[in-house]
């Protein structure tokens, strides 16, 4: 089977500007997604989709690949990000003339994961013979048990449930999506089907490997997090 690795990112990110290039812990945030794809050695191409030629120049010289620069209309901020996936996919296969038949797609703000997720995920996936994948983690607030919402002025818990729940521990388990990896088969991603049914399977990974940084305080978070674990390693 053919492995497609695609890593998309954007040049116009607001409130933390130019973060995909920019250094946390001494090296730009996207090094350690491409390398954690690079050292899995799962893909036949670990392919970068960009709309910026900083980016892409950065990507290609710790070792991903690249050969288009992404649309302007699939690099807004209301474009829809599997389109983009999906572009990347046609892209790749029209340069090359074969086609991938598992595609990953591997978030750059979610630098924490390790290689190790990434094998275990694909793993899932083919053992699951799942036609999706996505990675999640345990959810801090739970819809049937402190999760609340406003609805015609009455405040009420999110999702009901027919038995009385007066722990957490005792509601459905609930997972957060942690924006780290994702896989398809070739013919789910073509179809570009957002649902969620049998065919979809889970890789749960530990919050503290699933911080997606989306704000100043994630990527301080982030920062402090890769400087312990290189600690460690010393130590």
């Amino acid at each position: 089977m053919r492995v497609l690795c695609t890593i998309c990112m954007r040049g116009g990110s607001k409130e933390i500007v130019n973060k995909n290039i920019k250094k946390i812990n001494g090296y730009p945030l996207m090094s350690y997604t491409i390398k954690q794809a690079l050292k899995s050695k799962i893909f036949d191409l670990v392919m970068v989709s960009t709309d910026s030629k900083k980016i892409f120049k950065c990507a290609k010289r710790y070792g991903a690949t690249g050969w288009f620069i992404r649309p302007k209309k699939l690099a807004t901020d209301d474009s829809v990000k599997l389109l983009a996936i999906r572009h990347a996919l046609l892209e790749s296969e029209k340069f090359l003339n074969k086609k991938f038949d598992i595609i990953f797609n591997l978030h750059v703000t979610a630098p924490l994961r390790n290689i190790e997720d990434i094998k275990k995920a694909y793993k899932k996936f083919i053992k699951e013979k799942a036609n999706k994948l996505i990675s999640v983690t345990p959810c801090k607030r739970n819809p049937y048990f402190n999760m609340v919402e406003k609805i015609n002025d009455r405040v009420q818990i999110v999702k009901k449930n027919i038995k009385k729940i007066g722990r957490r521990q005792d509601a459905p388990t609930v997972y957060d999506m942690n924006a780290s990896i994702y896989i398809w088969k070739r013919k789910e991603l073509l179809n570009l089907k957002s649902k969620y049914d049998k065919k979809t399977s889970l890789y749960i990974m530990p919050a503290e490997r699933s911080i997606d940084i989306d704000s100043t305080f994630d990527w301080n978070l982030v920062e402090n997090i890769l400087k312990k674990n290189e600690k460690k390693k010393l130590s």
